[in-house]
């Protein structure tokens, strides 16, 4: 996305110049990755040193994976390679992804099997973080990490805490990687449902749709385990949250409109929010005071 011209383009074509895989680094990976059947979600950036970038990307096509890129800045073209992957256990979906400086990977999952959407929209464990350390045959869960619809997730630049965002509960829960006897705290969003956590401008924003929006009824709606699938448009908030204080603070928020539902992410890129959306065809760039 060129976020001056507001313009967007495909960047992995699978052209044989942004293939080059690292079976060495890889081992586990069985393939290089299918563009035509690629299907991204969470995205997680990170710096290798100097204007190496490594970017990873989480695939529902024709995989379950993590797919694993290089990024390059040195040039006046961003350059994307595809280095290799990380297949997730089986039966495990990813939904979002995250770094630590040591090469470890963090990956979501929101509905283990046997569980739904309903379940954690009323409250109950559905998800957990799995784990892979580099040299290890492949995930693992992490203990103690198991939510309410395992959803956001980032780590701390302090290279010691990581964030979950529980769904089902409305809140980002803060996890010690060294601890694992379960979160350090909840920090709960009163009146929005938190989807995706991500630092940007310094600061830890969680964006996700309105909790309680009349335009549709009120809250989201459940029948036994089968939840409203939230067609209907609600408004958003995007929040910054405060740790040392423990709450979130809206930094946005905006009312229903028919071209963009479904708020799931926000970045903020100078004084500007980009936003993004699992229902909407387009992203979205509001003005900041």
């Amino acid at each position: 996305m060129d976020t001056d011209a507001r313009r967007a383009q495909p960047w992995f074509t699978g052209a044989a110049e942004q293939v080059l895989p690292d079976r060495a680094g890889w081992p586990q990976c069985p393939s290089p990755l299918d563009p035509a059947l690629f299907n991204a979600r969470g995205l997680s950036l990170s710096r290798l040193a100097g204007d190496r970038w490594r970017l990873l990307v989480v695939n529902h096509g024709g995989r379950e994976s993590i797919e694993v890129f290089d990024v390059d800045l040195a040039s006046a073209r961003p350059r994307l390679v595809w280095r290799g992957c990380l297949p997730m256990p089986a039966g495990q979906v990813a939904n979002a992804v995250a770094r630590f400086a040591d090469g470890t990977v963090l990956a979501t999952v929101l509905t283990a099997p046997g569980t739904t959407i309903g379940d954690f929209m009323n409250g109950h464990p559905t998800g957990a973080v799995w784990q892979w350390r580099p040299g290890e045959a492949g995930f693992r869960e992490m203990p103690g990490t198991r939510l309410p619809g395992n959803n956001g997730l980032e780590v701390d630049p302090d290279q010691r805490h990581f964030y979950v965002v529980a769904f089902g509960w409305h809140a980002v829960m803060v996890f010690d990687r060294a601890d694992g006897r379960g979160p350090l705290r909840r920090i709960v969003a009163p009146d929005f449902m938190p989807d995706n956590v991500h630092w940007s401008e310094g600061r830890l924003l969680a964006a996700g749709m309105r909790l309680d929006e009349p335009a549709c009824g009120g809250l989201r709606r459940v029948s036994g385990r089968v939840a409203d699938p939230m067609l209907c448009h609600r408004g958003w908030v995007v929040g910054a949250v405060d740790l040392a204080a423990g709450r979130i603070a809206t930094v946005a928020y905006g009312h229903p409109q028919p071209g963009f539902s479904g708020l799931s992410s926000a970045v903020q890129v100078g004084q500007r929010l980009w936003l993004g959306s699992f229902q909407a065809d387009r992203l979205a760039v509001i003005d900041l005071p």
